[in-house]
């Protein structure tokens, strides 16, 4: 091993190694760390690259460890306990702390979580203050750049150095003017309709266009604004569909009505699935600030999950 590979070794790496090893599947290690799929598969790319071993290999359906894996088990969990008895001694004290958190987010994500997140803040940690900007389409190099702290989005940015966790589960639904149109009720109603959609850059889609566009179908697109804020004002008093998240009917969509997706070609929950995480940069995963702010964000989103459940 080269003396970059020792340095790239972290302890979320690690964690994402032993969750592997223990559940023996990818899929399943990244349901149990709140992680995609492929953040879990670039992390063991890594990590092979510096165990100079597969450390998994497919049998069947499944994959196995390598014998070089199994041993390097229970070095992988000292390491681990070191680094929390390392970290143990750091402290970080809201109420006389002075520091200012800056999440990205766009304005689903932003109205959803940020002022709940806020007047927790406010109630433990008078002097902290928060800045929010919009995230676009979420780079890495917001978070490489130090351009933010926190980032949340549906589609956290990959990167050896970037770490993610899920927050909460959400779905699309479709929203209409009950006054001025019926549901629809049909997938051929539905595509048939004029739809209104957000575009947060040119030709950028929603990743819900880009998997109705793998089925072969497409949504007949009418309006485009650059925000979820802007939907309400054309969708009022006309015939368009809007397919929006679930969680917004708790806010920006209560006056409209929804349907559930009439979508034959969804095949799976998977395809209006809409799953929400927060990112951040590996130099802050130990830093007792950050830790607390994402322990924030993570009872907010709780708190958002609870409340949508009760008004189911």
């Amino acid at each position: 091993m080269s003396k970059i590979d020792h340095l790239d070794l972290d302890g979320h790496l690690l964690t994402m190694f032993l969750a592997v090893l223990e559940e023996g599947s990818v899929t399943a290690a990244a349901t149990r760390l709140g992680v995609t799929q492929s953040a879990v598969s670039h992390g063991l790319e890594k990590l092979r690259r510096v165990a100079r071993d597969p450390l998994f290999v497919k049998s069947g359906r499944g994959i196995v460890a390598t014998a070089h894996a199994r041993a390097l088990a229970d070095r992988a969990r000292r390491l681990i306990d070191d680094m929390k008895e390392f970290a143990a001694s750091a402290a970080f004290d809201p109420l006389s702390a002075q520091v200012t958190f800056t999440v990205a987010a766009n304005d689903f994500q932003r109205d959803l979580l940020l002022p709940q997140l806020f007047q927790k803040m406010e109630a433990i940690a008078r002097h902290v203050t928060l800045r929010v900007i919009p995230s676009g389409l979420p780079t890495p190099d917001l978070l490489r750049e130090g351009r933010c702290d926190l980032l949340i989005s549906p589609l956290p940015p990959e990167g050896m150095d970037i770490l993610q966790k899920h927050l909460l589960q959400d779905k699309y639904v479709c929203y209409y003017d009950p006054r001025m149109r019926v549901a629809p009720q049909t997938q051929e109603d539905y595509l048939a309709g004029r739809h209104i959609t957000v575009v947060y850059t040119d030709n950028e889609r929603l990743n819900f266009d880009k998997r109705l566009a793998r089925q072969g179908v497409a949504r007949n697109i009418a309006v485009s604004v650059p925000a979820f804020s802007a939907v309400p004002a054309f969708l009022e008093g006309s015939e368009l569909l809007a397919s929006m998240p679930n969680l917004l009917s708790q806010g920006l969509m209560r006056t409209f009505a929804s349907i559930s997706l009439p979508l034959k070609t969804v095949g799976t929950d998977g395809f209006v699935a809409l799953p929400m995480y927060m990112a951040w940069h590996r130099r802050f995963q130990q830093d007792p600030a950050h830790q607390w702010l994402r322990n924030l964000l993570e009872e907010t989103a709780s708190m958002v999950t609870a409340r949508q459940r009760t008004e189911i």
